[in-house]
């Protein structure tokens, strides 16, 4: 492998909550020195006063192999995710058909493997078919590779399967990502309930629903002890039940997604199909409210969210339409709002990013220490620009920042000290 001396770098260390500037060597795919000199043979990469960081670990991504490949193929999505500066994709299992026997986990991990240029990390349905009645086979899965277990968007409503596969989780050790939304109150919801989705005749879900679920699941993991992660916690009425969870010793993590991060309510007024998510956006307030859980950590984990959805699914009245947005090209730049904005810094950010994501399934990514993976990110976080949806690499368009202004610019990025995308 090629010998690498970036200098002239801001290096952003979310493990040590630091930006300074310095040089990184790598060899042999892996970071050997920082600020030292330069291996003997190693092509110098002058980063130009940019800023140098840990790849993203997005973790819930969703590729549409297998059963809907013209959405999005591993193909297309490892290059949106290599100009996005994300260096490891932890799929979902909602495909065509659900990831829930080794043999289909062996299948795309094959895929993977052969078409992404980026690393490529599975998870497996918690239910087989995520039909929510029978938990799948956890320790041949976690065998094959499975990272964690989901059964994503359909909530398994029964208490008691659900308790059961937390508990087998725990004996196995296993990750379970759930989805904290009440299926009764959620069901065919289009916006968040409230003064706007009246005025617009959506039918609504209120964020109550969100921290019933997570009531329900605190309970139920204080009882099975498992390991737990809510994929997408989006309201301030969630936030005390995630904080209490933690203080009492549980064994719990939350994300969100950049959409429920830098958009809001507001942004439906104009009944564009591309703003349809699940859950629905909410008010500014719980905007706000999760964005500064962020900020203090009390929300680890920061994702694109990423599902493509094709033109014939989005086009349609609001209600009808598909939820969903694309987000591995998007994430960095619009993470960018919230450091320009001074909610935090590129650190802190990074932390939610990288650092977190990865320590949460065992990966050995997001860091820069001597030793770690040479899967970097170099980006200009004030380059400006407008983004055409036309120009993404995934095969879906499906962004709600088509048109918009952004800043954030990737300029290279490197898996294992090979670079896989250069402007």
């Amino acid at each position: 492998m090629t010998s690498l001396h970036f200098v002239n770098a801001r290096l952003v260390d979310p493990e040590m909550l630091s930006e300074d500037e310095g040089s990184l060597s790598v060899e042999g795919g892996v970071i050997t020195a920082r600020d030292g000199d330069a291996p003997r043979g190693a092509r110098i990469v002058d980063c130009g006063g940019k800023c140098l960081a840990p790849g993203i670990v997005d973790l819930g991504v969703k590729v549409s192999e297998p059963g809907e490949r013209h959405k999005e193929s591993f193909g297309s999505a490892g290059q949106a995710a290599a100009r996005g500066g994300v260096t490891t994709i932890i799929t979902r299992p909602d495909t065509d058909p659900a990831i829930d026997t080794p043999e289909v986990l062996e299948f795309v991990s094959r895929r993977a493997a052969a078409h992404s240029p980026v690393h490529v990390r599975p998870m497996a349905a918690l239910t087989k078919g995520r039909a929510g009645r029978e938990m799948v086979e956890i320790g041949f899965l976690s065998d094959a590779g499975a990272v964690a277990f989901t059964d994503c968007d359909r909530v398994v409503a029964d208490s008691k399967v659900f308790s059961r596969a937390l508990t087998y989780a725990a004996a196995m050790g296993a990750l379970v990502i759930a989805h904290p939304q009440d299926p009764s109150l959620s069901a065919g919801a289009a916006a968040t309930s409230g003064k706007l989705s009246a005025l617009m005749g959506l039918s609504g879900v209120s964020p109550m629903a969100e921290r019933m679920a997570l009531d329900r699941d605190m309970a139920l993991v204080e009882m099975t002890g498992a390991r737990y992660h809510a994929d997408q916690i989006t309201s301030a009425r969630a936030l005390p039940a995630l904080e209490r969870a933690k203080r009492n010793g549980l064994d719990v993590t939350a994300g969100v997604g950049i959409h429920h991060l830098t958009l809001n309510e507001i942004d439906l007024g104009d009944f564009r199909t591309f703003f349809k998510l699940k859950p629905p956006l909410r008010a500014e307030e719980d905007r706000l409210a999760v964005v500064e859980a962020v900020a203090t950590g009390l929300i680890d984990v920061v994702c694109s969210m990423h599902t493509p959805q094709d033109e014939e699914s989005k086009r349609l009245p609001f209600e009808e339409a598909a939820s969903g947005a694309v987000g591995l090209e998007t994430l960095l730049p619009a993470a960018m709002r919230l450091v320009h904005a001074g909610h935090m810094d590129l650190p802190t950010l990074w932390r939610a990013l990288s650092l977190n994501p990865a320590r949460r399934l065992g990966l050995p990514a997001g860091r820069l220490a001597v030793g770690c993976p040479a899967d970097l990110v170099l980006f200009d976080p004030d380059a400006p620009f407008v983004l055409d949806r036309a120009t993404l690499a995934s095969k879906s368009k499906n962004t709600p920042f088509d048109g918009a202004r952004m800043e954030g610019r990737v300029l290279g990025t490197w898996v294992a000290g090979q670079q896989v995308h250069a402007v």
